[in-house]
């Protein structure tokens, strides 16, 4: 196991994994699960990480930080603030057209929307039947970068939100209770 994912460039579901090595999916999941713990038990500076987009070796969390330095010193790749609003009204109220993104923002966002889509960050999600505008949606890479395995991990938005609009913080979102 640690052979294959030394050899892919993407993140392998444990279906791979049993697929090649003719085992039962729950026990390459068995498998990959006991190495995970292993490598925490000896605290190495990588970690076996499950995501969204499956198994996958990262840079242990608490190195995150000084790897991040090593790998952008010199470049600045931080997401704008548009870019961060924009992407935070996409992850909560996905599939989402770009018009409902602006009409949130009050602003166009068509650009800050493309560089989501260049990074990888957001995906198109089929066609919205009333408008037929493109939706757009997180991507699994969006996943990756949050540390989450499903949307439901993201935090509620009430505490963030001033009190006398908190109570309105799902339907402002297009959430329902």
């Amino acid at each position: 196991m640690e052979a294959i994912l030394m050899a892919t460039d993407q993140p392998l579901h444990s279906a791979d994994f049993a697929r090649v090595l003719d085992c039962p999916v729950t026990e390459a999941d068995r498998l990959l699960t006991e190495l995970a713990d292993e490598y925490d038990a000896q605290h190495r500076g990588f970690e076996l990480r499950r995501t969204a987009r499956g198994w996958q070796f990262a840079s242990r969390a608490e190195f995150e930080g000084v790897v991040s330095r090593f790998v952008t010193d010199g470049q600045t790749a931080r997401l704008s603030q548009a870019a961060l609003e924009a992407l935070a009204i996409i992850a909560y109220k996905q599939p989402v057209t770009r018009a409902q993104v602006a009409a949130i923002r009050g602003v166009n966002s068509d650009g800050v929307i493309r560089s989501l889509s260049v990074r990888g960050l957001i995906r198109e999600a089929g066609t919205d039947p009333e408008s037929k505008a493109t939706l757009l949606a997180t991507s699994g890479l969006f996943l990756d970068y949050m540390g989450i395995e499903s949307l439901a991990q993201l935090p509620p938005l009430a505490p963030f939100l001033p009190a006398q609009s908190a109570a309105n913080s799902d339907e402002a979102f297009g959430m329902d209770s």
